[in-house]
């Protein structure tokens, strides 16, 4: 059964740091790559950022740049985001999803439901000012 659990979510004040990780089972972990996403209430889903773990390529968007990291552990098939400075405008459901690496990491890596498969349940952060 493919499986993504995420984990690692909860509330922080302004300028704190939290991470993520995204538990993959059920695939072949280094044949995908696995994004995060994130959906604040009443607004659409957004790509934050990427990884292929068969080579450790990443994305991020530029409004997480220089804030939010990813990166793997692909002995435990397990992808971290590590957020820091957070702000306000990060509150979100953070969702961790795959797709084949063979699309590799251009521009629709980072659009929602740009060729991922397999979606976790998702992991509330909360950032209080």
């Amino acid at each position: 059964e493919v499986q993504l659990v995420e984990s690692g979510g909860g509330l922080v004040q302004a300028g704190g740091s939290l991470r993520l990780s995204c538990a993959a089972s059920g695939f072949t972990f280094d044949d995908y790559a696995i994004g995060w996403f994130r959906q604040a209430p009443g607004k659409e889903r957004e790509g934050v950022s990427c990884i292929r773990t068969s080579d450790g390529s990443t994305r991020v968007v530029d409004s997480v740049k220089g804030r939010f990291t990813i990166s793997s552990d692909n002995a435990a098939n397990t992808v971290y985001l590590q957020m820091n400075s957070l702000k306000p405008e990060d509150t979100a459901v953070y969702y961790c999803a795959a797709r084949s690496r063979l699309y590799g990491l251009g521009t629709d890596a980072l659009t929602p439901y740009g060729q991922y498969d397999y979606w976790g349940q998702g992991t509330q952060v909360t950032v209080s000012s």
